[in-house]
């Protein structure tokens, strides 16, 4: 009787907490609402979802970079930081990434003095003692765009048509096969 009781709460605890789980995943992958449609406009739209917000950021250097320099072109964006385990696993694969021509532009961004990330100037300095000559990092300083791109984790990947459209986000890491075929769908 004892087993029966212990079945009987492992259910309902199932039953709760399944659609919790799923909706859960369901909101991570998805952008904006649920009836979104294609975008299939005169100004050349043809992915789903909704327009990519326009960052401006600076690059370790100081030089300003616009997701509108990229105009025309798919764009990988990751969100990334420098206490991230899993993050720092990745950067090798990045790197290797960013310095192939898979069709799509690479730009990395970390979130200086935002959910734990160092200031702009200490995380310069760290970076800078690294080897990853192709990876571009953009310092979007207090989480601005963050936000604006509903980052709810580290790492993180957006997913851009070469019309603009945020087509797919997605939060943990991507290895480089599945980035390269998740943009083999994209436009």
């Amino acid at each position: 009787m004892k087993i029966s009781k212990q079945l009987i709460k492992y259910a309902l605890a199932a039953v709760v907490l399944l659609p919790v789980l799923s909706a859960c995943g369901i909101k991570e992958t998805m952008q904006g609402s649920a009836t979104e449609e294609a975008s299939m406009t005169s100004s050349g739209k043809t992915n789903k979802g909704e327009t990519a917000p326009s960052f401006s950021l600076s690059d370790l250097n100081g030089n300003q970079v616009q997701l509108a320099d990229f105009k025309g072109q798919k764009v990988y964006v990751k969100y990334w930081a420098s206490w991230c385990s899993i993050c720092l696993a990745g950067l090798e694969d990045l790197n290797t990434l960013a310095g192939q021509d898979n069709g799509f532009q690479v730009v990395t961004i970390v979130t200086p003095n935002y959910k734990g990330e160092k200031s702009a100037n200490d995380f310069i300095e760290w970076f800078t003692n690294r080897s990853y000559d192709n990876i571009t990092v953009l310092l979007d300083e207090g989480g601005v765009w963050a936000k604006k791109y509903g980052l709810r984790g580290y790492p993180s990947s957006y997913y851009i048509g070469s019309d603009g459209i945020l087509v797919k986000s997605s939060p943990g890491h991507a290895s480089n096969d599945m980035i390269v075929e998740t943009f083999k769908e994209i436009t």
